[in-house]
């Protein structure tokens, strides 16, 4: 890898800025590619762009950026993104800051002739990275240690970056992308940090997410990756007719993999849910929607005993353990329901009874 410095201005850096959004973002006179494809969307929230223009109003040092240099002479930004883009839409006017000793809010062309001209004529450091494509990639990820943190899907993009990431990214990971619009109610996350993106590879590949990346890396579209994410919310919608907010951010993907080839009757599915959910018993009502599928208990987290009712119990029992019959501490015995939960049994005083540990896992797992 061959690293140059090079010194630029902010006056030659947004010469020719354009952002055609689906068509990416360039700058430097038509020669920086602001957004490559394994670059993330614009994260930077207000008060880290105002920052980055207040930095530079004062001539104080803005930390360096990287830029590799492509084979056609040309560069695409490897870190700096979000500083090339917060300077580049204030001097073209897309948002005003607060400058200077005025307490007010002024776009760049509220600026006096001088404020202006300080902008202009900052000069920010620039290191050009000469390698090859894995060299670069590699350079990429080490120096993004720092600052906006990538996390593991943006570097997956980035290692794996290619048309299919590309074409994915275009459903998955923009503000209002078709996949917000389409599945929103019932995703988690942020589109543009790819975490959509990466819930919806993760279910396709069944976790192997690095796996699937890479056979696909140099596929044309992502269409079919799109047509798996639209049948899970469809079967969502299908199975569980009636919304509800606990049911966002449950692992969808994971329930349509397992269960979409079972007969399931919505209506009873509905009946047995909205019980649940008024079963002061069970602690997780978004649990309930995996639970009426899988019927694994765990997934309720059903409400444990007090430490009053154990007391209670213990005392009751005088510490004799209700199936072998011996004595044992306190802290020996765990608490049981003598109803099971699944059979209408409640977490009551009336309904505790203390097992010694062995026996009450023993039972559990009959």
């Amino acid at each position: 890898m061959d690293i140059e410095l090079l010194e630029i201005t902010v006056r030659d850096l947004c010469e020719g800025y354009v952002d055609n959004l689906e068509d990416g973002v360039v700058g430097y006179g038509g020669k920086l590619d602001i957004r490559p494809p394994y670059q993330r969307e614009f994260i930077y929230k207000d008060a880290q762009r105002d920052a980055v223009i207040d930095t530079v109003s004062k001539n104080f040092p803005l930390n360096v950026m990287y830029w590799s240099v492509k084979a056609n002479g040309e560069f695409e930004i490897i870190d700096g993104q979000q500083r090339t883009i917060s300077l580049c839409q204030y001097v073209i006017g897309d948002f005003s800051v607060r400058i200077g000793s005025l307490d007010i809010l002024r776009a760049f062309h509220n600026l006096q002739d001088d404020e202006k001209k300080r902008i202009l004529d900052y000069k920010l450091t620039i290191y050009l990275c000469k390698g090859t494509d894995s060299e670069r990639l590699e350079w990429f990820r080490t120096i993004n240690i720092a600052g906006e943190k990538l996390n593991d899907q943006e570097l997956r993009n980035a290692v794996y970056s290619g048309s299919w990431v590309t074409d994915a990214k275009r459903y998955f990971s923009k503000n209002n992308c078709p996949a917000f619009g389409y599945g929103n109610d019932y995703m988690s996350g942020s589109p543009i940090r790819q975490e959509y993106l990466e819930a919806v590879i993760k279910w396709k590949s069944n976790n192997e997410i690095e796996k699937f990346m890479s056979s696909n890396q140099f596929e044309k579209d992502a269409k079919d990756l799109w047509f798996y994410f639209q049948n899970i919310i469809d079967w969502v919608k299908e199975i569980f007719p009636e919304y509800r907010k606990i049911m966002k951010g449950i692992q969808w993907g994971d329930l349509f993999n397992k269960y979409k080839d079972k007969l399931l009757i919505p209506e009873e599915l509905e009946k047995e849910i909205s019980y649940l959910i008024q079963d002061e018993d069970v602690t997780s009502k978004k649990g309930i929607y995996t639970y009426v599928l899988s019927r694994d208990e765990k997934n309720l987290s059903i409400r444990a005993f007090t430490a009053k009712q154990k007391m209670e119990a213990y005392e009751k029992q005088k510490g004799i353990c209700i199936f072998c019959k011996k004595f044992f501490e306190l802290n020996q015995m765990e608490a049981d329901h003598i109803t099971p939960w699944s059979k209408g049994g409640k977490t009551t005083s009336e309904n505790c009874q203390m097992l010694c540990k062995k026996d009450n896992r023993k039972k559990s797992s009959v």
